[in-house]
């Protein structure tokens, strides 16, 4: 209590005694502002072992899709997909807060609130992934789409991220002036909790009994809840580019608040596409479909701009994850493709439900999301240590071809499928599976060799985060003063001072 009462006259009063310091950001000035950044790297860690755990039971997928039957009383293929789709969409939601509380974390200080509500945070997650993994394996399943885990597993998921949007707040302090990552921040951070929310609705008799109202909502949550990491991810993105360009304009150009506005619209109202068979109103898709494909083209000027940028200045040379950067960039593209031939309706119809869904997903998830993840990974976790070495330009290839040969392997096993739903009915849906089979076979492949290039691509990360991590609980241990009272605070002072 003495030490609460003593430092709100922090300001006011230099208390006298040596301090050991250590070089946290600028030679010469320590600060406190990296003490806390142990949180978002094992939030990184957890993110990255949940991907490893998602890449292989999508392994297991894909042998079940060509091998009928194969570990169907052990592992069954009902068990598998959610098991590989939770991993790998927390691997997308832990590695986003990570990343952003990093960031967040460059721009202030830490008090040792925050850093216990973290830890209460990360205990939270680790308990609800580990019991939704477990009630996958025994078959015990109670949800819905993408959250089919029993919903009271729900509850440590949503008081963590009270907690995350908590510590968040604690970071940014006051919102005046603020650049254009801190609006997108907080605001997926807090529509997070009204989407996830919303797709618990049908737990009240009153939308559960209105089969239309519910499918709606339901699809409305899950397309909007995309929107909410896609602004955390996005907002790094713009952070990432300011950070390595001399320019700093990009986080305060009229550009990157346009692409703000029209996050924060894509996020309500672009999941239509998801509804397109229901019974619903044209105007919502064809305004969900507008907006989401103009937010993709406007962030791929963006990093093409900073693309000319860093060639001119000559800085990517060295700059970890900067090819990562620029994949996302021709992903986007691919993806954008793909999403104008989905929003016609004639062809929407014959691609509803089939692989081309599937396909644009993967290009969502693993072309932009997961690119632009690795590219603020490796901005993290290596820093300005790894160079272009041969063997990880060469796994980023090898990731790359491969999620493009998975990626259209998916679609023309779509094209195949809704050519069968309309024209060739008289035909058993097992004979219709069996042609497949050349394509199931590509797509197996390719999904081995897209394994092993995200492999190679985030087992080095995963490895060197553990001596990242270390060392922030090495420089954090330094920081302590050494004085008569218990309750003096610590404040920042200046290296030639300290040993005096």
């Amino acid at each position: 209590m003495r030490f609460r009462r003593c430092r709100h006259f922090y300001k006011l009063w230099m208390p006298a005694g040596p301090r050991i310091q250590t070089d946290l950001t600028q030679p010469g000035m320590e600060t406190s502002k990296q003490t806390d950044s142990l949180l978002p790297v094992r939030l990184m860690q957890t993110a990255m072992i949940l991907l490893i755990t998602g890449l292989l039971f999508g392994f297991v997928g894909s042998l079940q899709y060509v091998l009928p039957g194969w570990l169907k009383n052990q592992l069954s293929f009902e068990r598998v997909r959610p098991m590989h789709v939770s991993s790998v969409l927390f691997w997308i939601i832990l590695a986003a807060m990570g990343t952003t509380l990093y960031y967040a974390g460059e721009r202030s200080g830490s008090s040792f609130k925050v850093r216990l509500a973290g830890k209460i945070m990360q205990a939270l997650l680790l308990v609800s992934v580990a019991g939704i993994l477990l009630s996958y394996l025994t078959g015990n399943f109670g949800g819905r789409e993408y959250w089919e885990y029993p919903p009271l597993l729900s509850i440590p998921i949503a008081l963590a991220w009270v907690l995350f949007v908590w510590i968040f707040i604690k970071h940014i302090r006051n919102l005046r002036q603020q650049p254009v990552y801190v609006w997108m921040w907080l605001t997926g951070a807090l529509f997070f909790l009204v989407t996830f929310s919303e797709s618990y609705l049908y737990l009240i008799p009153y939308f559960r009994e209105r089969v239309l109202l519910d499918m709606s909502i339901q699809w409305k949550s899950n397309g909007s809840i995309v929107g909410c990491w896609n602004l955390l991810i996005y907002g790094c993105s713009f952070y990432y580019m300011e950070k390595h360009d001399p320019s700093h304009t990009y986080s305060r150009s009229w550009l990157a608040f346009a692409m703000y506005f029209l996050g924060l619209f894509n996020l309500m109202f672009n999941w239509g596409h998801h509804i397109y068979t229901l019974p619903t109103h044209t105007y919502v898709r064809l305004i969900s479909y507008a907006v989401s494909m103009t937010e993709l083209i406007i962030l791929a000027r963006i990093i093409h701009g900073w693309k000319k940028s860093m060639q001119s200045s000559k800085l990517f040379v060295s700059l970890p994850g900067y090819r990562f950067m620029l994949a996302s960039e021709y992903w986007i593209l691919l993806n954008l493709l793909l999403a104008i031939a989905m929003s016609v309706p004639a062809i929407n119809i014959y691609t509803h439900g089939t692989h081309i869904t599937v396909a644009h997903a993967m290009g969502s998830t693993i072309g932009i999301n997961s690119m632009l993840l690795l590219a603020f990974l490796h901005d993290i976790i290596w820093g300005k240590e790894r160079k272009n070495r041969p063997w990880p330009v060469k796994s980023f290839w090898l990731l790359q071809v491969s999620l493009l040969v998975f990626w259209l392997a998916l679609i023309a096993a779509g094209i195949r499928k809704g050519y069968w739903q309309f024209h060739e009915p008289q035909i058993p849906f097992q004979k219709m599976m069996l042609g497949l089979r050349p394509y199931f076979i590509v797509f197996m492949l390719s999904g081995c060799t897209l394994i092993i290039g995200l492999m190679a691509s985030v087992w080095p990360l995963l490895i060197r985060s553990v001596k990242r991590a270390r060392e922030i609980k090495n420089k954090s241990s330094l920081y302590v003063e050494h004085l008569p009272d218990e309750y003096h605070p610590i404040v920042p002072v200046r290296r030639d001072v300290a040993g005096k």
